[in-house]
């Protein structure tokens, strides 16, 4: 099924993430008109510019279509226990709820929607934005195979998706994936702090940081090579990038500082569940 036969889309939450992907899927052709957005949030400009593109807003929860072909879930986790119930009555015989908050379980999201209900947890990251996201899912015992076959087309259209047929490992996923860009970002930062501190002028800095990590994915993107490989490449034995890939590989260095990094985010998706 393509994303314009769609019988019908809900979205609950069109912040950065639910907005993000419903770009990608306008942009994919789903019609404007089949979409419904509840969003009490949403600034003013960005409601009329999706209005503009068709998008139907509701009011409230309670106004929404009935028995859409899928809902999609973006709040906040916190907000969840509040919505589910108002959600739960918009359930058809061939209505798929997807979820993107981090840590709910399927289970939980079960005991809000009802037992019965196709349930889809998807974990997206912010790269969705420009097509660039990767995305992680997993279904409950309800998903049917046409269910699976539209949940891959949508997240698709925001750049990858892979399932894990274990619902355990999907904090692991969030730890990665999900916060991944977030320590990218930060890689960024930390270089163009370096740069400064080795005598470069801050905007210099910054722009070295942010192409370098630039070119770098795109150069791996691009490559059939592994990031060890393409690593190695770069490195001159006794050279300048050995020198510092022996202080960036060292005790305490960045593989340890990930594995850290991964393992509290992992930890706080489960608390979360």
């Amino acid at each position: 099924m393509s994303l314009a036969e769609t019988g019908g889309l809900v979205l609950v939450g069109a912040g950065r993430m639910g907005g993000a992907m419903l770009d990608a899927w306008l942009d994919a052709g789903l019609p404007g008109e089949k979409v419904s957005v509840f969003d009490p949030g949403l600034p003013g400009e960005r409601r009329a510019e999706l209005q503009d593109r068709g998008v139907v807003f509701a009011e409230k929860a309670t106004d929404l279509a009935e028995a859409p072909r899928v809902v999609v879930i973006a709040v906040k986790p916190q907000q969840m226990d509040t919505v589910l119930p108002a959600l739960a009555g918009l359930a058809g015989s061939g209505t798929l709820f997807l979820s993107v908050a981090a840590g709910i379980r399927l289970e939980r999201l079960g005991r809000g929607l009802g037992a019965s209900a196709p349930i889809v947890r998807v974990m997206p990251n912010t790269p969705s934005q420009v097509g660039a996201g990767m995305a992680v899912a997993v279904g409950n015992a309800s998903v049917t195979d046409e269910d699976r076959a539209l949940v891959e087309e949508m997240m698709l259209a925001t750049g990858e998706i892979a399932w894990a047929e274990d619902e355990g490992l999907m904090d692991a996923v969030t730890a990665l994936s999900g916060s991944g860009p977030a320590y990218v970002f930060h890689l960024v930062e930390a270089m163009a702090a370096a740069g400064e501190s080795a005598g470069l002028p801050p905007e210099l800095a910054a722009r070295l940081a942010r192409q370098t990590v630039i070119g770098g994915g795109a150069l791996l993107a691009a490559s059939q090579l592994s990031a060890s490989k393409l690593r190695e490449n770069v490195t001159s034995p006794g050279g300048t990038t050995q020198a510092a890939l022996e202080v960036l590989m060292g005790e305490g260095g960045m593989p340890d500082l990930l594995r850290r990094a991964v393992a509290a985010a992992k930890k706080r998706s489960e608390e979360l569940g």
